[in-house]
């Protein structure tokens, strides 16, 4: 299901530090240009007798030149007030590629007779999709170069060969829209095939019999709706449909059982689930219903044998795992295998021929739980770091005793590890290579803060052990997101190491509304509990200013995308208490935006935010809407970035959040708005070109700061 989610923010890292006395000497020396003013065009609504004026709706058709002239004007501006910075960006660039091994090869997987693998060539910006066979002779197969694509933007969806390793389809979207376009390559001879499908979601799935595949289509609101089925040698004209989810706040998403017997359709809102399947050998079979939907009641689902497995939440918050037989899959044939389990959140299984791999998260922290199948025995798989991430690699192949999963921390690069779940002994088979970069001299910590109705709230920190102060010298960076269930994890990322020997702490605020700390921790940060997001975010901020971790005018914040919320209600409610607040994509027109069900995503989310079309959720979100309740006050500094083409959060609403602070604040410090006119929600695309735009960031706060030498 596609959410307004960066995952992790997309630019990953900032800097700040503690001179703000030093940026208002400098400016004085040169020449700082006006910033644009977005001229004020008010628009009054009415609902439930209350009155709103919105001076800047006008932003939202694309179509007006005047709109493109002044998104125009605010990239000039932002490159204007940060020219004098081109030696420093360079420098930090230099910086990030020096840590980059840039000529690499990921670990491969195994699939029947080959090895598929990627792998990075200095200077080209993305992957190389290759594959080799799995003999002493097998030489290198490119299955697709995107460096040879001559697109701006480029972003993967589905990439699937065939059962028979005979033919490639793939789904690109080249201008961050989110619409994918499916192409076919004959991968014997090897060209490209006739068979090209446009305007699809991105998914696909193959049946068994290497001639037909599936994929999803996208409505007007760019929801995936449709399911069609494609013949090989056919025209998409000639494709037929499948299914239609006429519910607007439902997804349709594709996948395929890791036996390779069912083809799987699933239909999800935020709150509730249905699936279909369809045996892969039969594709022009009818799909068959496991369990209908019901209002709040989600599941998924895996095959072995004569079984499927199903997580679910019915009657179990946390959620459990359930068995039942594939001919007759209804809930009342359902019989419970892993029960609930009120301090124990399960978040996935993975189902093999004799093994079940459940991932579940254990007092914020998560867990790998291996059960034999053919024993019944069960055991957990440790780890070393007190806060860190795990999550399943590929394991496409059903008939194995071998786990492979990935570990990362703040300070441990990410690492592939394959374990035999029968001896339980672990392998590495790569760590990411870090030049520079040694993991002993840094250290990460998990705190607790104390939320204002009394709930602690988990706070993972890292630092350069020979650079941590803990005096509130430090400067830091806070992230946070707190949405839709999605747990904020503690990922390495080696730009982050010129934040840490620089002698900043790098700090994740693990607010409610993720998924940290069970089910209940979602569900106490949404619709009418959403403040908890933004006052557990304060409390760690001020837990870390106490603490000495940082003090108030070293303390920056960084959060994208549904975290936009968090930001712009933080800087909001406290600006006092940031130095500098960077928004990514950020959800900050969150009333108008849930007002109209014509806008990607509204519909969808009305079980995230609440519908304002009901004056209780109308009155709430007005509350905390950071457009809404911009002021006539000082504000931290501020750097806020779009994308033109983001279906997700619609480009208007990072632009009318600048308008209107900056027609607003009183204070001094600068706000720049960059919208990047050809990309969408998840920024540039290219290795090299996300590292620039990181460079930029860091040039920003460190000029901001004090800190351009």
């Amino acid at each position: 299901m596609r959410i307004r989610s960066s995952s992790r923010f997309m630019f990953l890292a900032l800097v700040i530090t503690a001179f703000p006395a030093l940026y208002c000497a400098r400016e004085t020396q040169r020449t700082v240009p006006a910033p644009p003013i977005a001229k004020a065009m008010p628009k009054a609504d009415t609902l439930f007798g209350d009155i709103r004026i919105d001076n800047y709706f006008w932003l939202r058709d694309k179509a007006n030149p005047e709109v493109i002239k002044y998104l125009e004007a605010e990239n000039a501006y932002t490159d204007s007030m940060t020219a004098h910075l081109k030696r420093l960006q360079d420098g930090l660039y230099d910086e990030m590629v020096d840590r980059l091994v840039e000529t690499d090869t990921a670990a491969p997987v195994q699939i029947d007779n080959y090895y598929y693998y990627t792998r990075t060539v200095k200077d080209q910006q993305y992957p190389i999709y290759c594959r080799k066979e799995v003999t002493p002779s097998g030489g290198e197969e490119i299955l697709l170069d995107p460096n040879e694509l001559n697109y701006k933007y480029i972003s993967l969806g589905a990439f699937k060969v065939s059962p028979d390793h005979k033919t490639l389809a793939y789904a690109i979207d080249t201008s961050g829209w989110e619409s994918y376009a499916v192409y076919v390559k004959d991968l014997q001879e090897p060209r490209f095939l006739p068979d090209t499908i446009n305007n699809t979601g991105g998914d696909l799935e193959w049946a068994n019999d290497n001639m037909t595949f599936f994929y999803t289509t996208l409505d007007s609101t760019q929801r995936p709706f449709e399911l069609y089925r494609h013949q090989m040698g056919t025209q998409q004209e000639a494709d037929k449909l499948v299914y239609r989810e006429d519910d607007g706040a439902f997804y349709l998403g594709l996948s395929k059982t890791r036996s390779k017997k069912f083809i799987v359709v699933g239909l999800q809102s935020i709150v509730t689930s249905e699936f279909w399947t369809l045996d892969a050998d039969q594709p022009s079979g009818q799909f068959r219903i496991v369990a209908p939907r019901r209002k709040e009641i989600e599941y998924s689902l895996d095959h072995r044998g004569d079984e499927f497995f199903i997580m679910t939440n019915d009657n179990a918050r946390n959620f459990k795992v359930m068995r039942t037989p594939i001919g007759n899959p209804s809930p009342d044939n359902w019989t419970e295998f892993i029960p609930q389990d009120d301090s124990v959140k399960i978040e996935k299984i993975d189902l093999f021929q004799n093994h079940l791999v459940i991932s579940e998260r254990s007092d914020g922290l998560p867990r790998l739980r291996i059960v034999d199948l053919g024993t019944d025995e069960r055991h957990y798989v440790d780890f070393p770091d007190p806060a860190y991430s795990i999550w399943a690699a590929q394991n496409p192949v059903y008939e194995t005793g071998v786990f492979r999963f990935n570990y990362s921390s703040l300070v441990t690069p990410s690492s592939v590890f394959d374990y035999d779940m029968q001896s339980r002994d672990r392998k590495l088979v790569k760590q990411n290579r870090v030049n520079n970069y040694r993991a002993a001299d840094y250290k990460t910590e998990r705190l607790w803060a104390r939320a204002p109705d009394g709930i602690p709230v988990p706070i993972v920190v890292a630092y350069k052990t020979a650079l941590f102060r803990g005096d509130g010298s430090n400067p830091m960076m806070l992230e946070g997101y707190g949405a839709y269930g999605i747990p904020s994890n503690p990922y390495f990322s080696f730009t982050n190491v010129s934040l840490l020997d620089r002698g900043f702490v790098y700090a994740i605020a693990q607010a409610r509304g993720g998924g940290e700390m069970g089910r209940w921790w979602y569900e106490d940060g949404k619709l009418l509990k959403k403040k908890n997001t933004f006052t557990d975010f304060i409390a760690c901020a001020e837990y870390l200013t106490a603490n000495k971790y940082t003090s108030k005018d070293k303390l920056a914040i960084l959060g994208g995308s549904a975290g936009g919320i968090l930001i712009g209600a933080a800087v909001n409610m406290r600006p006092d208490l940031f130095r500098v607040a960077v928004a990514g994509s950020p959800f900050v027109d969150v009333l108008n935006t849930m007002l109209d069900p014509t806008i990607p995503l509204t519909v969808v989310e009305y079980d995230e935010w609440g519908n304002p079309h009901d004056s209780a959720y109308y009155f709430y979100i007005k509350g905390y809407s950071p457009y809404d309740n911009v002021e006539a006050k000082a504000y931290p500094a501020l750097l806020i970035i779009g994308g033109l083409n983001d279906p997700r959060v619609a480009y208007w609403e990072p632009t009318k959040w600048a308008a209107k602070l900056r027609a607003s604040k009183t204070d001094g410090n600068p706000l720049l708005l960059l919208v990047h006119m050809g990309e969408g929600h998840f920024g540039v695309s290219g290795r090299y070109a996300r590292l620039k735009e990181e460079a930029f960031i860091y040039s920003y706060c460190l000029d901001v700061m004090g800190m351009a030498k």
